[in-house]
């Protein structure tokens, strides 16, 4: 009976997955889910630190049931998304407000402008690159030992839980394609700069996996090229993406895939690489098919032919939120997120996740 009943409640949480309800009415596939990444995906922690890159004021938030909240976008963040599929009851707090026995589900640890390069985005202020954000975990992992007793206990839990890295899009977006505040553009060809940021990368996550993780998800950086940012930068008419910008994350991405070949060769490790740039393209090649109706222009009074990169304080945003792709001129909507998010945690397509999308990865 016990089984009967564990099966209903997978049926049930599975159907409320596909409306996005809360779905946690059993236990979560994972005990944890520990989140890093950037703007993309950071619930808070830089309300909590003085920076440029901030998100707690209206428009943001405006459809998010706790209001602004650090999220850079109207409402739900991908990972956000994926929290509600693998079964959480609450979303993954903020590392910065978090503390205890709360660490036990997970923390997000992302900071908006944070990149892989530890220069990344400096001339927006404050932020936690990678390295910050995995000492952070570091820190978060000798604390689980101090509640769960002893470190092989905290370590088989750590194994069980879901990771997710998205790191990358600033150090393209705020370091790259920034002449006047960084040089890398001009030291690096984007291969020996894909090289440099995989190398940094591998280091940090070797550092994560010495501390627990197992079931680890690398989010590839998406289609830069076609922010509306970008296309003011560099296409204000004509073309819908900036062409030498993705063809250079397409390099990164590449070497991604590598990268988490060869972290699969390490004892028990089970790294998978999701595709955001193939989603994010199938989103954008159909718009229409998907409901939305603008793809070059952000929600909160951002255009292709303006400087405001993020809203502004207490902008009034478009009434059609569920048909711009975009929020502002560089983070995508909720509708947007949700797509990307389901596609994450099941792949739609083969060429979303390789070699296994975070569902399977949860299972493992």
């Amino acid at each position: 009976m016990e089984l009967v009943g564990r099966l209903a409640c997978l049926v049930a949480a599975a159907a409320a997955a596909l409306a996005l309800a809360t779905v946690a009415r059993c236990d979560p596939q994972v005990p944890c889910y520990f989140i890093f990444g950037d703007s993309l995906v950071d619930n808070g922690n830089n309300n909590y630190i003085v920076s440029l890159a901030r998100a707690n004021y209206p428009p943001y938030g405006i459809d998010f049931a706790g209001g602004p909240s650090g999220r850079f976008t109207n409402g739900l963040t991908t990972v956000d998304v994926i929290a509600q599929l693998l079964g959480f009851d609450n979303f993954i707090p903020p590392y910065a407000a978090t503390g205890g026995d709360q660490l036990l589900n997970g923390v997000n640890f992302a900071s908006a402008a944070a990149g892989i390069r530890a220069e990344t985005g400096q001339q927006l202020g404050g932020r936690i690159p990678f390295a910050g954000q995995v000492q952070n975990y570091q820190t978060a992992v000798q604390t689980l030992v101090n509640i769960l007793g002893d470190r092989d206990t905290a370590s088989e839990r750590l194994s069980q839980c879901i990771f997710t890295v998205g790191m990358g899009s600033n150090d393209y977006l705020n370091n790259y394609f920034q002449p006047a505040f960084y040089n890398t553009g001009s030291r690096y060809t984007p291969e020996q700069f894909a090289d440099s940021l995989i190398a940094d990368y591998r280091r940090y996550l070797q550092a994560m996996y010495s501390y627990g993780a197992r079931k680890v998800a690398l989010i590839g950086v998406g289609q830069v090229g076609c922010a509306p940012n970008e296309l003011a930068r560099y296409s204000p008419d004509g073309a819908t993406c900036v062409g030498r910008i993705d063809g250079a994350i397409q390099i990164f991405n590449r070497r991604l895939v590598g990268l988490v070949d060869q972290m699969n060769t390490l004892p028990g490790a089970h790294f998978t690489y999701i595709n955001a740039y193939n989603i994010f393209n199938d989103i954008l090649a159909n718009a229409a098919a998907y409901g939305f109706t603008e793809s070059t222009a952000g929600c909160c009074g951002v255009g292709r032919n303006n400087g405001e990169v993020t809203c502004l304080p207490y902008q009034a945003p478009c009434a059609n939120r569920d048909q711009h792709i975009f929020w502002d001129a560089f983070h995508p909507s909720e509708a947007a997120n949700i797509i990307v998010g389901r596609r994450s945690y099941r792949a739609q397509s083969p060429n979303d996740a390789y070699p296994m999308d975070i569902s399977t990865l949860a299972s493992l």
